[in-house]
């Protein structure tokens, strides 16, 4: 591999979504593009669409893409565009509970409870970002209380 891993994912508001994930997460936005469907289409894309490159801290990069080309029908062969999200995206993060604080402002809304689990030597929690995809967040703190997250 000669760069950081990176993850797309088909959202439906592309500012929405990048204030969450750069905002919230802690992404930094860097670039955004248009791709035409003479490209989109060809490379197997489903067509024209917005692509946002988005930085995470650590390296890697989240890809928000916004299809721009009517859905894809019930029944046809599906392109990457034609779902939304994936299974989850986990962020590694020093302390989560800053974080943890500001989601249900930010939109999302925590899919467990407790909201944070303490497990192997870290803590997770997992919420639903503002269109439904999977985010876990993970920290090394499972000796550390931390505030109480069990609303």
């Amino acid at each position: 591999m000669t760069l950081p891993f990176e993850v797309g994912v088909v959202v439906r508001d592309l500012e929405l979504m990048e204030r969450f994930y750069c905002d919230v997460l802690g992404c930094r936005a860097e670039r955004r593009s248009g791709v035409p469907e003479s490209v989109g289409g060809p490379a197997g894309l489903g067509g024209e669409l917005v692509v946002a490159w988005l930085r995470v801290p650590s390296g890697g990069c989240v890809k928000l893409i916004l299809p721009r080309s009517a859905a894809v029908p019930t029944g046809a062969v599906a392109s990457p565009t034609g779902h939304l999200g994936l299974s989850y995206l986990t962020f590694h993060l020093d302390d989560m509970d800053p974080v943890v604080a500001v989601l249900p402002t930010a939109g999302a809304r925590p899919l467990s409870e407790p909201v944070v689990v303490r497990a192997r030597g870290r803590r997770v929690s997992f919420w639903a970002d503002p269109e439904g995809n999977v985010v876990e967040l993970v920290d090394a703190r499972a000796g550390d209380p931390g505030p109480d997250h069990s609303n």
